[in-house]
């Protein structure tokens, strides 16, 4: 909010995955009166919620996501509980970070055998160079045991929300779920590919969605 005060916007909508969804999430359940609406990737359902009534599909997801936070999600512990331990690695060999950042692309991008099949090796290099530049390896690392669970379980979303859905992403909500924490959801996407990095893995359809999911957004104000 402060960032935008600064830039001269008092309104605004917001769009984010991963924890930019988190955040994105945060920014309309608080400030409703300056967030017109939000675009998310990512919808944390609260807590506790049941299967009952669920469809196949969307019990499927419920497991992928159980599976994921079981088994393939060790990166996350370590970096929730010991940051600064993984956090010198990152910083100090770059092919330590290039190994810890493309396992991440390896995993969660809708490919058969290689996330190369979908993006681009230039595209990697680009982002592993940047924390490698800027020496944020470590800080990346950290914002796990700062901000982990942080999401409260009371919080609400009025504002419009159109949430998209991707088939390989490691987290995936059921619409029933995510409407207990987003009280208007004004549109819901689940596209046929696309992994946890939809604008390197499909950026077409990506854009599409995007503009179409803040399209409604805002049309909802009219």
């Amino acid at each position: 909010m402060e960032l935008m005060g600064r830039l001269g916007y008092s309104k605004f909508v917001a769009h984010g995955g991963d924890w930019g969804g988190n955040i994105t999430t945060v920014l309309g359940g608080r400030f409703p009166a300056h967030v017109l609406g939000i675009h998310t990737l990512f919808a944390e359902a609260p807590p506790g919620l049941s299967t009952d009534g669920l469809t196949a599909v969307e019990r499927k997801w419920t497991e992928e996501t159980r599976h994921f936070w079981r088994h393939r999600a060790a990166y996350a512990k370590q970096q929730a509980t010991r940051p600064q331990t993984i956090g010198y690695s990152l910083v100090d060999s770059p092919v330590g970070l290039l190994a810890w950042i493309l396992d991440k692309f390896a995993e969660w991008s809708d490919t058969e055998d290689s996330p190369f099949e979908r993006i681009s090796r230039d595209s990697v290099l680009d982002d592993v160079t940047l924390y490698w530049l800027t020496r944020t390896g470590a800080s990346a690392a950290r914002i796990y045991y700062e901000s982990h669970n942080s999401l409260d379980p009371e919080l609400r979303v009025d504002v419009p929300s159109a949430i998209t859905m991707y088939p390989r992403d490691i987290e995936k909500s059921p619409r029933p779920w995510a409407q207990e924490r987003y009280r208007q959801i004004v549109r819901w996407a689940s596209p046929e590919v696309g992994g946890h990095f939809p604008s390197l893995e499909v950026p077409e359809y990506f854009v599409k969605d995007l503009q179409e999911g803040l399209a409604a957004v805002l049309a909802a104000h009219r």
